[in-house]
């Protein structure tokens, strides 16, 4: 059984008491931490058909309790926030409620519960995430699901829910959604999403009849949130959805040139609450 024990050892133990309320921090104290975790990750695919080809590039990601999203310093904010809008449901509500009213809306109900999101933040107004992940608790502590939120690069976005399972074994799910316009709305998922601690390490598989596999990893390091370790962030790697966007867009380039054959997008359903 899956609980908020791996996630609440990435927030201080100060913090460990759960609030409604956005923690802030008085920016000379430099050794304070905040609740969450900074993952210098490195995201690698690997396509085996009908070519082959494999990338690797570095981002930040940022694993954060949404009830209790940190106030960085009024300076780091332009470089990381983390906006409803950003991701699915009202982006007038914010996104820990946007999270319980979807799962609702399914018969899973988190009231009570935490909600830990892993996700790129905000950079001077950029955003995409290709993929945001929320480990999902009950009010008694236990997982009670994950989600796995995918957008492209055509402004559409796709939730797909499984259970605790998939933050352990894993679990499978039908691709429901167009991501690549060299991949079609086919075959089958494969999702290993553990719930991160010192090491980050998820895995997404799509497995189609009669094709080698796709893969998709995240892997990467924790770091507690501080003033110090931001710094280091933001100077590292400036703006990461920009970074993100261009990495794609390259590939995507790269592909079209060796002739790979574009699949035509369907119309995408959009799915109640988001």
């Amino acid at each position: 059984m899956v609980t908020t024990t791996a996630l609440k050892s990435t927030a201080p133990e100060s913090s460990a008491p759960k609030s409604t309320a956005p923690e802030t921090i008085n920016p000379s104290r430099r050794r304070k931490t905040y609740p969450g975790a900074i993952y210098h990750t490195q995201i690698r695919h690997v396509r085996r058909a009908p070519l082959r080809n494999v990338f690797t590039y570095r981002s930040m990601w940022w694993l954060v309790d949404l009830d209790r999203i940190p106030v960085l310093p009024w300076w780091a904010r332009p470089f990381v926030s983390f906006q409803s809008k950003d991701h699915f449901g009202d982006p007038h509500r914010s996104i820990r409620d946007n999270v319980e009213e979807f799962l609702a809306l399914r018969g899973i109900d988190i009231s009570g519960g935490s909600v830990w999101m892993l996700a790129n933040a905000r950079a001077m107004g950029i955003n995409f995430n290709p993929l945001s992940v929320y480990w999902c608790f009950d009010r008694h502590g236990d997982m009670a699901c994950v989600i796995a939120e995918v957008h492209n690069t055509y402004g559409e976005k796709h939730c797909y829910v499984v259970g605790p399972d998939a933050a352990t074994a894993g679990a499978r799910v039908d691709k429901e959604f167009y991501v690549s316009p060299f991949n079609d709305v086919s075959g089958e998922y494969q999702l290993r999403l553990p719930a991160p601690t010192q090491i980050l390490r998820l895995a997404i598989v799509l497995h189609r009849t009669g094709q080698p596999p796709f893969t998709a990893t995240v892997t990467g390091v924790r770091q507690p949130i501080t003033v110090a370790s931001v710094v280091r962030a933001i100077s590292s790697i400036p703006l990461p959805p920009l970074r993100v966007i261009v990495q794609i867009r390259w590939q995507g380039v790269r592909l079209w040139l060796r002739r790979l054959p574009v699949v035509p997008r369907p119309k995408h359903q959009r799915q109640e609450g988001v």
